[in-house]
């Protein structure tokens, strides 16, 4: 007969814990109690547990002290707490120690069955599964970033991951996801500054029929789609301080309210947002709320740049070529030793996305086999990227302007999540005015 999963469940509070143990015997679970910060120590050691359930105060001191023994002795164990109610401070905590996820008192049933359920799922520390875009390096920056996905996969606390423009923000928030007890639900992935502000509360919330013009019928939003998986939120630093607000009421009640509806409805996505700004900056500029920041970085994941893993880059360039010719069904051309010390030099503003559209370009120019420093063209940035005035002169004043041109649409690609419509607009030029200036600087 399969061994049931069981359940350590601390609090002080008989009445809690019989309630709680009704719970577990209708899931069909097996549990055991403590009262106690000593006493739960006393069951982890016999061991056997598959879910900690503890209580954050206690009459010899605080549950977070069972989340940090559990995080460091049994970190295949999830814990999660109950918190008193309001109490975002002690959950904010909690989470940051190591713990799965909390539940806020009152405690009810369907609260702890939604718990438990997800809890029960999550699997051991094997390195999450590889998507076609791996994380691909063998840097000392990039081993840090594997091991904290690692970590944060097996919790359900908000993730809020930094890094420059395509440094693969996208791509680390997919493998915490794919590692995570809800890697068998979907993965919605937003970009923020790419929906309309008119449209946004109906984009994240839903809306009923005949909310507004257009509404023929109820449509769900993002965090109904995402429903029992994983919402990435790109670019948060984008949303207006009116959808701030909104979005701060959804993530502290887990419920969310349809344009034109009434009654709110329980909604159960993971948060894992995004951004190349410094939203700590935003923050002191009144541009982003401190409290809807205090939500988003429980956990905070930092994307290094590829000048920072510059060692990465032949095994990138390599790992991006046989994608790239693999699409083709072609072989992947060899890569000449010049051409890869004028990548090494290189600045790559635009990180590994750049690097991924610079090697597109090199395959379409080179003659098949090989791709030489040449088919790069790489030299009018490297001549821009020499401060002075001889490093300017160097490549001519057509070199110069091309390179300053490029800056300038690369920070307004970045800004607009590489929104072409909505990065014209922010250049004051046409669209069909800047494919022309894409196509005109390899950039396309």
């Amino acid at each position: 007969m399969m061994k049931k999963p069981r359940v350590l469940l601390v609090d002080d509070e008989p009445d809690l814990l019989d309630l709680l143990e009704m719970d577990m015997l209708r899931m069909g679970l097996d549990s055991a109690r403590a009262g106690t910060v000593a006493e739960a120590m006393a069951q982890l050691e016999k061991g056997g547990f598959d879910l900690c359930l503890t209580d954050m105060r206690l009459p010899d001191g605080e549950g977070i002290a069972i989340v940090r023994h559990i995080a460091e002795q049994l970190p295949q164990l999830p814990v999660a707490v109950i918190t008193a109610f309001g109490s975002a401070e002690n959950a904010v905590a909690a989470l940051k120690a190591g713990a799965f996820d909390y539940v806020e008192k009152p405690v009810t049933p369907a609260k702890v069955r939604s718990l438990v359920r997800s809890a029960i799922k999550v699997p051991d520390t094997s390195p999450p599964p590889l998507g076609d875009r791996p994380l691909v390096g063998r840097s000392a920056a990039m081993e840090q970033v594997r091991v904290l996905i690692d970590k944060v996969a097996r919790s359900q606390a908000p993730v809020f991951i930094t890094g420059e423009t395509g440094t693969g923000k996208e791509v680390a928030a997919r493998l915490i996801h794919a590692g995570s007890a809800r890697a068998d639900g979907p993965f919605i992935a937003v970009n923020c500054g790419a929906i309309p502000e008119n449209l946004m509360e109906s984009e994240f919330f839903g809306c009923r029929k005949g909310a507004f013009t257009g509404a023929d019928a109820d449509r769900e939003g993002f965090f109904q789609a995402a429903r029992g998986g994983t919402l990435f939120l790109d670019e948060v630093a984008e949303l207006p301080l009116a959808m701030q607000v909104k979005l701060l009421r959804a993530i502290q009640e887990k419920s969310v309210r349809r344009v034109g509806g009434v009654a709110e409805e329980p909604v159960d996505a993971r948060l894992i947002s995004a951004s190349h700004q410094d939203l700590q900056v935003a923050v002191n500029q009144g541009r982003f709320r401190h409290d809807l920041y205090y939500r988003l970085n429980v956990i905070a994941l930092r994307m290094p740049s590829l000048r920072e893993r510059r060692e990465d880059l032949p095994e990138l360039t390599s790992h991006v070529l046989a994608r790239l010719c693999a699409a083709s069904r072609r072989a992947a051309p060899e890569v000449e030793a010049a051409a890869l010390e004028a990548l090494s030099r290189y600045d790559f503003p635009g990180n590994v996305r750049e690097l991924e559209n610079i090697l597109e370009r090199a395959l379409a120019l080179s003659d098949g086999g090989r791709v030489g420093r040449d088919d790069l063209l790489l030299e009018p940035l490297e001549d821009a990227g020499e401060e002075g005035g001889e490093g300017q002169s160097d490549g001519g004043l057509q070199a110069f302007l091309d390179a300053t041109e490029r800056k300038a649409i690369l920070d307004a690609l970045a800004r607009t999540g590489r929104n072409k419509t909505a990065a014209a607009r922010l250049l004051g030029v046409t669209f069909r005015s800047l494919r022309y200036r894409l196509e005109r600087l390899g950039m396309e």
